[in-house]
């Protein structure tokens, strides 16, 4: 279980982060940009689909390819550069104050 504890550690976030924007927002979620990901996945996936239609009537159908592969694209790459915010929120992370604070007890003894 270590080996893939140490494994995951050493696992390059950036490219998880474009692989889960296979769903957009996906990947903005795991780097904990939430306002970000909570509009990509409600408004900017809607307005996408609402341009992908209407851009359809003048392509012949093509933009319903097009426009969500472009889409994806730009987001799986906003996703990857984005900051890693991972850990900037000491909330989100109660366990590590709960055995810090268990470890420092510890020491004490």
């Amino acid at each position: 279980m270590k080996e893939l504890l140490d494994a995951w550690k050493k696992v390059d976030r950036n490219k998880i982060a474009a692989l889960l924007s296979v769903c957009p927002g996906l990947g903005h979620l795991y780097k904990h940009h939430y306002m970000s990901a909570v509009g990509i996945m409600t408004a900017g996936n809607v307005l996408m689909v609402f341009i992908a239609i209407w851009l359809s009537f003048a392509t012949l159908g093509l933009s319903l390819i097009v426009v969500p592969a472009v889409w994806f694209a730009g987001i799986a790459g906003s996703a990857y550069f984005a900051t890693d915010e991972h850990g900037m929120h000491p909330w989100l992370h109660v366990w590590d104050y709960r055995r810090a604070g268990l470890a420092m007890i510890a020491k004490k003894d």
